[in-house]
């Protein structure tokens, strides 16, 4: 299958090196979500170095990567067919690595003891858009999380066909169990950043908090 490099200009140092997919599901290309909160990521408004990071539905990797590079021990998730394209990616950047980084296959709603204890971060780019996957990947959420864990949800927001209401139903049933806060435009970085694209912190209620 035909790739094509994605190059993300960094800070300080190279660039990272991207391989995406010309054919092939929605985790093949760099989605704009994943371009603003790894950027985000580099504005030092959380804490990586020497922390645990976990990305969900990492796709071709690149918030996870950036990370690293920032000095976390990553762990970019997804599922088995985008496994080949995460390890190109890691082989790719590794050089620029100053945490750890390594990529497992991870279906939401399944089984998540190897990934325990939680994490430190839970990253997520564009991962609301199909209404079947919200359940699995709200029990994924859930069974992660500790009560100290920050999940940081990227996603550009659409409004044609289904998707405002996808949108709507995912942060309805999050709240059920997780407090939110819009971090907000100017906190982002100041290219990487679009009216449309939203970054939202994530954390579990405390169990005296009303729901």
């Amino acid at each position: 299958m035909a790739g094509f490099v994605r190059e993300l200009e960094r800070r300080a140092g190279p660039a990272l090196r991207l391989e995406q997919r010309a054919a092939g599901g929605v985790g093949c290309v760099v989605w704009d979500a994943a371009l603003v909160l790894a950027k985000f990521l580099e504005t030092g408004a959380c804490p990586l170095a020497r922390r645990h990071v976990l990305e969900l539905g990492a796709g071709t990797g690149a918030v996870g990567i950036m990370a690293a590079t920032l000095g976390a021990n990553v762990t970019v998730t997804d599922l088995e067919e985008l496994q080949e394209l995460l390890m190109i990616n890691i082989e790719n950047n590794k050089h620029l690595v100053t945490g750890s980084l390594r990529a497992k296959v991870l279906k939401w709603g399944e089984d998540v003891t190897e990934f325990q204890p939680p994490p430190d971060y839970i990253l997520m780019a564009d991962c609301i858009y199909y209404e079947e996957s919200l359940e699995p990947l709200l029990k994924t959420l859930r069974e992660l999380t500790g009560p100290d864990t920050c999940v940081l949800c990227c996603y550009e927001q659409r409004t044609v066909g289904k998707n405002p209401e996808i949108e709507r139903k995912y942060f309805e049933l999050l709240q059920r169990d997780f407090e939110l806060e819009k971090i907000p435009l100017e906190r982002h970085d100041e290219e990487f950043r679009s009216e449309d694209i939203h970054i939202v912190s994530i954390h579990r209620k405390h169990r005296n908090s009303p729901s």
